[in-house]
């Protein structure tokens, strides 16, 4: 084994944070070094010329620091018998780069701490916590110790559970020791097979048996037959499900069948490669998925890597319907007890009730779960456009009710086309495939433990369910995937007949599931599955949940086929079965004379005993809500810090919202980017502003209170956010349902069966809508002991993403007041009418009480009229701005609609006051239920001459006695509002804002750099702020390039990428508008020689993260050019040539930087470091666009501009002051503020880059890198803010139409 010492692991300020964590443990510890250790096993002797290539790849310390006198080495790497998505890229690159004598690099951290006491084991366990995830990493004492790394035990052997001699106690301590979570009755089914068939079951057939029939893949209380109070139920929770399809089985494809609903899309010009590999367009009837998932108990026991499973798993999902579909878009939302900032403890969350040892405090879960789920939707290339968060932990009648077992929810959309709906059935003799990464012993159990409540199995076992990401991979296999269904564009069929992703239970369910969908068994070869850990068991190779794998049936005759496109894509495959006549599961092993497996399907997947739930009504026993020293300023502060209400900025600016380049409308709203977006909507194309829109609703801590209007509710919120974009009507709108529950505590199942009964056959049918899709969890309870038992339920809790087609993106609201406008007023429609239940409030929950009454949602009818009213007055253009009432109620809506807005609001109460249900209420009461009230409504508001016509409308749609005009916006920045002609409460936007803020500056505070989380929370301060804007020095109506041979040639461009590279589409749509024949080129095709970069004009790289970036981003992509020698060749020829052009973005801009040895006149250029957040930025902000030679800014020189950035290394890094001296006549572009002047102010400026420099020219312009994103706002309606008179093609066209006029 080879070692070496790398560049410091963590920044001053991380290792200072660390420091002081450490110290509050052992305050004798002086100092703390923080360095990367590379391991490098090897298959034979490197030479010298191989030994210095691999420490240059690695970018080693060749000054290395000799160990203090009298310090502690610890040493983190990942845990021994596992392989880390870092050690399994970087193996690949150095492989590409000809260094294949490296069996495995893998990486750790050494942590040297500088002390002079002896560090007690007690001590030296809390300082290891404090540096590892005990999930997936270990702390060693030694670097000799790292040997361990590359150890493999001997391969673990098939064990048969002794039930012919022990008989069902057997059973019983298999059960308890492999936390299968089998029931009695499971059991008792087992034992009767076994005994009938006289062997004994291999530990094989019980774990996947009991994965395949856990709560998690079966959903049996869902399935189950229900009696309540001795009275037998007529329908099933599902069959109550299903019964919303059955109503209104219009615009659905396939509903509960396959892994996601497929829903009615329509003929589109779908762009993607076709023959030989070049872009283009025809038009084909494409549908869209949806698909929400939750991995709850994962991220309780390891946030970061349980997020991003999660995250993963419902990506494959979408990937994996039909025959093959394409991911789009995705969503996510958190509900977790009380945060408990340190330093900002707020008033309701003072009785700190503790938590078990083995489960993350809800602040770990948000500091570190968020951005698992992001970096895979990132690392992927999926944009994520939609969420909630919700904190709760209330203490009722006795009884604590929270989310210590948090809610993790994923979610999402894609693309299919209609020719892939179904998934074929195979006959006999269908190869089974396995594509992804390898198996490694992770992640079993999975399916089992998230069935079961937090804290009630055993810890290890616990640990041993929780899986670990690896996007890029998966990413991999993504484009394998959509290579297959795009060949029919070619003439070509589908290689796949059908596919499942491999997910709980791991192959153990997928196989099994593959071929019983198409009346088949199946026989397996257990040793041809791919696997990294030769000491695995059978057991361990056939039931773990190792991510990023898909099981695919193809013909025989398809193998050669996929096997190009695989080693194309580089994306590991093995074929490990064929399809059988017979319904027989049979699973082999050359290391045994005993099968595995070996079992009829129908006893794996038939009939176990159907499960019978016989429960008890518990009526709730509410207090009254108290209002008693209640006042008005202080509630409002306490409303704004809830983090359900306040900004969740520190959630989504983390998350990529632009890959992809179709995003019509994200999170963040108007010229000063506030987070209020009331909808996501996405374009289906390129070339159509029809698009998909999906929003959320959950109301969840009113079902402590009443769990039926709970339910209601959470669609009632669904559909009031939906109602921003332009949908035809409700009628269209399909909804995910996702069920929490701590199923089997007193009550719960009650409400449960209450919640699902009135939403699917009461509410949904009356308002023609189905529910074709969903997920549930029912263990949502943690129970532990500290001196005494302790338990945390969850509220029953419904989590509603709706669904539906929109007509025209560009007519999508959003809560931005308008003061261009000149006289507007704003309109409150209150659905309702003037109850103002409080019960289940923010309000009621910043002073720690729930309250008695609440919101409801009583008239489908009202709600449907409601929708087709704001429809109608969309369509007319009669309103300026919409937002929704939930959360917080209407003094919520309405500051958040004056933050997106940048002015003020005046608003009288009066009329509101009078319709207050509360008659014996006092005064001040009265307004406190007027606005903190959640009942379903929104405000609208229109342009006051146009009053008439408005109210009109909404008095047709019956109305019109729930309509108010309650205020208009001011300039004074000010939020006044007025009872009687007198002011009851006046303050700041300004101050507001920074209370609504405050949570997520102080969260990303902990997380990122303090001083930039600092900078954007002094940023509200600037009331003067102008927001963005655009300031042109060309003309928009410039035609494209008018001369008849431009018009008449196209010229080819290569769009270039890696694996991992993600923003390639969008990328080759811009250069095809402009008039290239854009040509999909993997790196893979130079290095082989099939393609050479002579018969290219121009090369594009764009963005993503090619090998997951673990050498530095975009850096091992370029050490796999410098260091092969054909692809040197290629890329310096190319480069060479004066005919030539190249653009290199994000990534792609990253890379280039590293080939200055490659390509003429880039001396100036810096290399690119982490962004001095620490944080992945994605961000739309201001650039000026400098005057340099670069060919693609020819005529734009001096524009300012919005762009959008996606990076987490962007900071422009130069050697010297030298270095950036000379290249300031070569700067392409650089961040301004919002005045127009250059910034480094973040997140001005999102990477801190000097003078704001973010583009880069070579000194004769042909060369051009930039880290910001023109390609995914080539078109205007992909700008989250754009002036409104800009037309289809945005300024950003104009770069791409300079390359066609350049190549002239």
């Amino acid at each position: 084994m080879l070692q070496f010492c790398g560049r410091n692991a963590l920044s001053p300020f991380r290792l200072e944070r660390l420091l002081h964590s450490i110290q509050a443990i052992v305050p004798q510890i002086s100092g703390i070094t923080a360095n990367y250790r590379y391991f490098c096993q090897v298959q034979r002797d490197l030479t010298q010329e191989e030994t210095n290539r691999l420490r240059q790849l690695l970018d080693v310390d060749e000054t290395e620091a000799q160990p203090f006198p009298d310090s502690k080495l610890l040493l983190v790497v990942p845990r021994p018998g596992t392989i880390s998505p870092w050690s399994s890229k970087a193996t690949d690159i150095a492989h590409c780069c000809g260094l294949n004598g490296i069996e495995r690099l893998e990486r750790g951290i050494s942590f040297e701490l500088r002390c002079q006491v002896t560090l007690l084991p007690a001590q030296l366990s809390r300082i290891e916590a404090c540096i590892h995830d005990r999930m997936t990493e270990v702390v060693l004492h030694s670097l000799a110790e790292a040997t361990l790394l590359f150890h493999h035990s001997e391969p673990g052997m098939l064990n048969e559970i002794d039930l012919t001699g022990r008989g069902i106690d057997a059973l019983l301590q298999a059960n308890r020791e492999m936390g299968l979570a089998l029931s009695s009755d499971e059991i008792d089914y087992l034992l009767d097979y076994f005994t009938r068939i006289q062997r004994d079951p291999t530990d094989v057939e019980l774990m996947m048996f009991a994965q395949a029939n856990s709560e998690h893949c079966r959903h049996k209380i869902f399935n189950a037959d229900w009696i309540i109070d001795g009275v037998q139920q007529p329908h099933s929770l599902f069959g109550m499900i299903r019964h919303t399809h059955q109503s209104h089985p219009q615009h659905t494809i396939v509903a509960y069948s396959d892994n996601a609903a497929i829903l009615e899309g329509e003929i589109i010009e779908r762009f993607y490669p076709g023959k030989n590999d070049q872009y283009g367009y025809a038009p084909e009837l494409t549908h869209w998925l949806a698909k929400v998932e939750t991995h709850n108990h994962p991220t309780a026991i390891s946030p970061f890597p349980g997020a991003a499973t999660g995250v993963g798993g419902e990506i494959r999902d979408e990937g994996a319907t039909g025959s093959g579909a394409k991911p789009k878009a995705g969503l996510t939302g958190f509900s977790v007890s009380n945060l408990r900032i340190p330093e900002a403890i707020q008033p309701w969350e003072t009785n700190a009730y503790g938590k078990p040892g083995h489960i993350a405090s809800a602040l770990d879960i948000m500091l570190t779960a968020p951005i698992g789920g992001a970096a895979f939707n990132n690392e992927f290339g999926r944009p994520n456009l939609a969420g909630y968060f919700r904190t709760y932990e209330v203490e009722i009648n006795g009884r604590m009710r929270g989310y210590h077992k948090p809610i993790m929810l994923a979610g999402g959309i894609g693309q299919i086309s209609a020719l892939h709906t179904a998934k074929e059935p195979f006959p006999e003799g269908t190869l089974l495939i396995h594509l992804g990464g390898p198996g490694m012993a992770i992640g079993l159990g999975g399916g089992a433990a998230s069935s079961m409540d937090a804290g009630t199995n055993e810890e290890a076992l616990d640990f041993n369910s929780v899986q670990r990401g690896n996007a890029e991979i998966q990413r991999r296999a993504q484009e394998v995937i959509d290579r297959c269904w795009q060949l029919a564009r070619s003439g070509q069929p589908n290689p796949i007949l059908a596919i499942h992703d491999v997910g709980a239970g791991g192959l153990s369910n997928a196989l099994p599931e593959l071929v019983h969908d198409a009346g088949r068994g199946g026989r397996f070869d257990l040793r041809a599955v791919p696997s990294d850990e030769p000491g695995m068991s059978p057991m361990q190779i056939w039931c773990n949940e190792a991510q990023e794998r898909y099981v695919l049936a193809i013909r025989p005759e398809s193998l050669s086929l996929f096997q190009a496109i695989c080693e194309r894509e580089r994306c590991p495959f093995a074929v490990v079965g064929e399809a059988l006549a017979e319904l027989q599961l049979i699973v082999t092993d050359e290391r045994s004379s005993t099968h595995p497996a070996d079992m009829p399907l129908p006893v794996l997947l038939g009939k176990p005993p159907k499960m019978v739930r016989d429960v008890k009504r518990i009526h709730p026993d509410p207090a009254l809500l108290d209002k008693t020293g209640m006042q008005l300023q202080e509630a409002a502060r306490r409303v704004l810090r809830l983090p359900a209400v306040a900004n969740k900025s520190f959630l989504i600016t983390i998350g990529d919202r632009s890959v992809g380049g179709q995003t019509a409308r994200d999170q963040m709203v108007g010229p000063w980017q506030v987070p209020v977006a009331d909808v996501a909507v996405t374009t289906m194309g390129f070339q159509t502003y029809s698009g998909e829109a999906f929003a959320l609703g959950e109301r969840t801590p009113l079902a402590v209170i009443n769990a039926a209007s709970s339910a209601r509710m959470a669609v009632g919120e669904a559909v009031t956010n939906l109602a921003a974009a332009a949908i035809a009507g409700l009628g269209t709108v399909r909804l995910s349902a996702n069920w929490m529950a701590a199923a089997g505590h007193p009550g719960e199942d009650v409400a449960l069966y209450d919640a699902v009964h009135a939403v699917a056959m009461e509410l949904c049918p009356a308002l023609g809508i189905s529910i074709p899709v969903g997920k549930d969890s029912l263990s949502m309870k943690t129970a532990w002991h500290d001196d005494q038992p302790k338990e945390v339920v969850a509220p029953l809790s419904l989590i509603i993403s709706a669904f539906a087609t929109v007509s025209d993106v560009r007519k999508t609201l959003t809560p931005q007041l308008r003061t261009d406008k000149g006289e507007t007023k704003l309109i409150l429609i209150d659905l309702g009418n003037g109850k103002n239940r409080l019960g289940g409030s923010a309000l009621a929950q910043v002073y720690t009480q729930s309250g008695d009454d609440t919101p409801d949602l009583e008239s489908p009818e009202k709600l449907n009229a409601f929708f087709d009213a704001i429809q109608t007055l969309n369509g007319s253009g009669l309103l300026l701005a919409y937002h929704d009432r939930s959360d917080g109620g209407l003094f919520v809506t309405l500051c958040e609609m004056a933050f997106a807005g940048h002015c003020g609001i005046t608003l009288a109460l009066d009329s509101l006051i009078s319709l207050s249900a509360e008659p014996d209420d006092d005064r001040d009461g009265q307004v406190l239920s007027t606005l903190f009230n959640e009942e379903l409504g929104a405000v609208i508001q229109i342009e006051a001459r146009h009053h008439d016509a408005v109210m009109t409308i909404l008095a047709d749609a019956g109305l019109g006695h729930i309509s108010h005009t309650i205020g208009s916006p001011n300039r004074q920045d000010d939020i006044t509002l007025m009872v009687d002609g007198g002011i009851v409460f006046q303050e700041k936007c300004v101050a507001l804002q920074r209370i609504w803020s405050e949570t997520s500056f102080r969260m990303q505070k902990l997380r990122d750099h303090p001083e930039c989380a600092q900078q954007e929370f002094d940023q509200i301060l600037d009331v003067d702020d102008p927001g963005l804007h655009a300031q042109l020095t060309f003309s928009l109506t410039e035609s494209v390039a008018s001369a008849p041979a431009i018009l008449a040639s196209r010229p080819a461009v290569a769009i270039l990428r890696e694996q991992g590279v993600n923003g390639h589409v969008e990328m080759a749509a811009a250069f095809d508008r402009a008039g290239f024949d854009a040509v999909d080129v993997h790196m893979s095709d130079i290095l082989s020689g099939r393609v050479k970069l002579a018969e290219y004009k121009g090369l594009i790289a764009g963005g993503g993260f090619s090998y997951g970036d673990v050498l530095g981003a975009g850096r091992g992509w370029a050490q796999s050019i410098l260091f092969n020698a054909r692809a040197r060749d290629e890329f310096a020829t190319f480069f060479a040539r004066t005919d030539t052009f190249a653009l290199g973005v994000c990534n792609g801009c990253q890379m280039m930087s590293h080939l200055q040895a490659i390509i003429p006149g880039t001396a100036h250029w810096p290399r690119f470091g982490r962004n001095r957040s620490e944080q992945f930025e994605a961000r739309f902000v201001m650039v000026r666009i400098g005057t340099s030679p670069s060919l693609f800014f020819d005529g734009m020189a001096g524009s300012r501009l919005p762009v959008t950035v996606a990076h987490g290394e962007g900071l422009a890094v130069f050697r010297d002051a030298e270095q950036l001296l000379a290249a300031h006549p070569y700067v392409a572009l650089q961040f301004v503020d919002n005045r127009g002047t250059l910034t480094e102010t973040y997140p001005l400026n999102p990477n801190g880059s000097p003078a704001g420099i973010t583009g880069m020219t070579s000194a004769d312009g042909r060369v051009t890198i930039l880290m910001p994103h023109p390609e995914r706002v080539f078109r205007t309606v992909q700008h989250s803010w754009h002036p409104d008179d800009w037309p289809e093609d945005s300024p950003w066209m104009k770069m791409f139409r300079n390359a066609r006029k350049w190549v002239d």
